[in-house]
């Protein structure tokens, strides 16, 4: 699959079959994720990959969107590391550029994945925080549930020209 194709046909992967995602997949999803850009190559992230199911229950008890954690293979928690950020807030955005190489890199592979939103929610990263016992610089941002798709679902038509604009905004276009 080319990298275009990657893009536009990822989908959000709630259903997953039980089979198991190797431990070099997993790690290869991960050198993606750190191939993203981020602000002047700081890299301000970490990863905790989890693939142990009373910790899945307990994340379900944190995340009321996070039930698809029944049948997921692993799930990675992206973390923000605010010693490594070059600068206050950064370290989002570089954070959301690594989460998507994840997930098209999974969907790439044949693998399925959805984005659970962390950041900004103050709730969901302070339970997070607490159960894997995280250090004060390092800041949740979020969870990636992964698996083998048990789901395919259509592509969408997403381009709308009417919100490009060039050179000026251009009112009703």
């Amino acid at each position: 699959m080319d990298v275009l194709e990657a893009i536009i046909t990822r989908r959000s992967i709630r259903r997953f079959t039980s089979r198991k995602i190797e431990d070099e997949k997993i790690v290869t999803l991960l050198k993606a994720a750190m191939y993203a850009p981020s602000a002047r190559n700081r890299q301000p992230w970490q990863f905790l990959v989890v693939d142990d199911r009373a910790l899945f229950n307990a994340i379900m008890e944190i995340h009321p969107y996070a039930q698809m954690l029944k049948e997921a293979s692993h799930a990675v928690v992206v973390l923000g590391d605010h010693l490594l950020e070059h600068g206050p807030g950064y370290w989002a955005v570089d954070c959301g550029a690594a989460t998507q190489n994840l997930l098209l890199a999974a969907h790439g592979m044949g693998l399925g994945g959805v984005w659970l939103g962390l950041h900004p929610r103050e709730e969901r990263k302070k339970g997070i925080s607490k159960l894997f016992g995280l250090p004060g610089h390092i800041e949740p941002f979020a969870l990636v549930a992964l698996g083998h798709p048990a789901e395919q679902k259509d592509t969408p038509e997403r381009f709308h020209p009417e919100r490009i604009h060039y050179n000026h905004w251009q009112q009703g276009k």
